[in-house]
């Protein structure tokens, strides 16, 4: 039964209120669980499996299990993030890739994951799928080269916009991601460049356009911190800011 407590999480003590997920309560005790799917403030979806830890000896998602009284919970173990680094050698040998040449290189999350379970180089042979670039909108690039179907900027078109701009179509590897227009543009839509659906892509996939080097590549999010930083510290942030 579901309430407030504790739980272990690699044998530290972990409070949470009630309804919280490991994930949630996890974070706000500064632990960092890996993910990509998850973003606060959004409703757990659980789609890429990252954060997939040992649960009184199952595996389960972080971020969609609630937390418990009692409950057992790994995260940094071996087979867990071995797991983890395969998943993230999944996802960049099922897109196109290339770090060097990427706008979002040092602000990607993807890449941020990758550096923090010790991916360097995937095992797997690439897939190099042929997927289209989408730049007829006027202040928005799609490149679905890059995208990693986490959902995001489908929930938060939806939830949070009010626009429904972007859906899932197809299925296993003929996944992609589609835009909700008569033409199937993305200038055929009322995506704006100020949209939480833009702004929340993990990857290189979704960029606004003539920004890409604002920032140099060595200064940016990623180059001056690790991911686990960056998540806890953005985490308290929402949370101070009530949305947490």
């Amino acid at each position: 039964m579901s309430g407030a407590g504790a739980f272990t999480l690699d044998g530290m003590a972990i409070a949470y209120r009630d309804g919280e997920t490991i994930m949630e309560a996890a974070t706000e005790a500064g632990v960092y669980i890996p993910h990509l799917c998850h973003q606060p403030g959004f409703k757990p979806h659980g789609s890429c499996k990252l954060c997939t830890v040992s649960i009184n000896g199952r595996n389960g998602a972080a971020c969609t299990v609630r937390a418990q009284d009692g409950m057992t919970v790994l995260n940094n173990t071996p087979e867990l993030n071995d797991s983890r680094r395969a998943l993230t050698e999944m996802l960049f040998v099922e897109g196109n890739h290339i770090c060097p040449a990427c706008e979002k290189s040092g602000e990607c999350q993807l890449q941020a994951v990758g550096y923090f379970v010790g991916m360097m180089t995937p095992r797997f042979d690439h897939f190099f799928p042929a997927r289209d670039l989408d730049a007829s909108h006027p202040e928005v690039l799609l490149d679905r080269n890059r995208c990693i179907l986490c959902e995001l900027c489908v929930r938060a078109s939806r939830d949070m916009d009010g626009k429904d701009v972007f859906a899932i179509g197809g299925r296993g590897i003929r996944a992609r991601l589609i835009v909700n227009s008569p033409t199937g543009l993305l200038a055929d839509t009322n995506l704006s460049a100020k949209d939480k659906a833009v702004a929340v892509c993990p990857v290189g996939a979704i960029l606004v356009k003539r920004r890409a080097y604002e920032t140099p590549i060595g200064r940016r999010l990623y180059d001056r911190q690790p991911i686990s930083e960056v998540a806890l510290e953005e985490a308290k942030t929402l949370k101070g800011k009530g949305h947490g």
